[in-house]
């Protein structure tokens, strides 16, 4: 991975990519005028661009959509709830104002945004995220990120961003630190019509849900651990979760109540 800017640059841009370069441990190649296949194919290395107004993530493997941030179904879901509508994973969660929710598997960290909406200033919402390039641009996503919703960048801009590997940063952790902990495991295959998240698979952690895993969940958590899977899973059987089935969805929640 190497790091540069837009095309289009200017000294704010290339002091961002300077930065970038220096905290994720990464090299520095100037634009000059050149495509960004050009740069990847000298290299052989991915790249990240530092733009004016977002940061793209680039695979050399492939002419996919880059990876950046986007609230994705958040938006719309936060107006659910301001309507006074459900949302399953807060159902599940059973979620209140002033709780602690820790999101195992952030992504692009939509339910965390939910979570945060609902959690409050009063709360806490922490997201671990696996790859740490994806961590970078979704941390100055949710901070940056300018929508007409004011409470979707109220609840954005709440949320604190880990990098590392769930499994390894529970242990860190003390016993209930978290009233809730949400494992949603990227799946081998997309399991809705939305391709808000398809660009992030190739660079997503795809490191499965282990019994050991989710006894450190159990101590971290004070009232419930949560896990989002494929209706037909068989870990929510094999793990000890009680199942709250959603009819016509390809996906259900897992509760262990605490």
């Amino acid at each position: 991975m190497f790091v540069t800017t837009c095309g289009r640059t200017n000294q704010n841009v290339i002091d961002k990519a300077h930065e970038a370069a220096d905290l994720l441990s990464i090299a520095y190649i100037p634009r000059e005028k050149r495509s960004i296949r050009h740069h990847m194919e000298k290299t052989d290395d991915d790249c990240l661009v530092i733009g004016k107004e977002r940061l793209e993530l680039h695979t050399r493997e492939g002419e996919g959509e880059p990876f950046f941030f986007h609230p994705n179904s958040a938006s719309f879901r936060i107006k659910r709830l301001m309507r006074g509508e459900k949302d399953p994973l807060i159902e599940a969660a059973d979620l209140k104002e002033g709780m602690s929710f820790l999101d195992c598997t952030l992504g692009l960290a939509s339910d965390s945004i939910i979570a945060s909406h609902i959690v409050g200033e009063e709360g806490s919402v922490t997201g671990i995220e696996a790859n740490k390039f994806i961590a970078h641009i979704v941390h100055q996503g949710l901070q940056e990120w300018n929508s007409p919703l004011s409470a979707l960048n109220r609840a954005m801009k709440r949320i604190n961003v880990l990098n590392g590997h769930f499994d390894g940063e529970l242990k860190k952790l003390r016993d209930d630190a978290f009233d809730v902990v949400y494992i949603d495991p990227m799946f081998e295959e997309a399991l809705t019509d939305s391709h808000g998240i398809n660009p992030i698979r190739q660079w997503a952690s795809y490191t499965g849900v282990t019994k050991e895993g989710i006894e450190e969940a159990k101590r971290v958590a004070k009232k419930r651990v949560v896990l989002k899977e494929h209706y037909q899973s068989p870990l929510f059987e094999e793990l000890g979760f009680e199942v709250i089935k959603r009819p016509s969805a390809k996906f259900h929640f897992g509760v262990i109540r605490l």
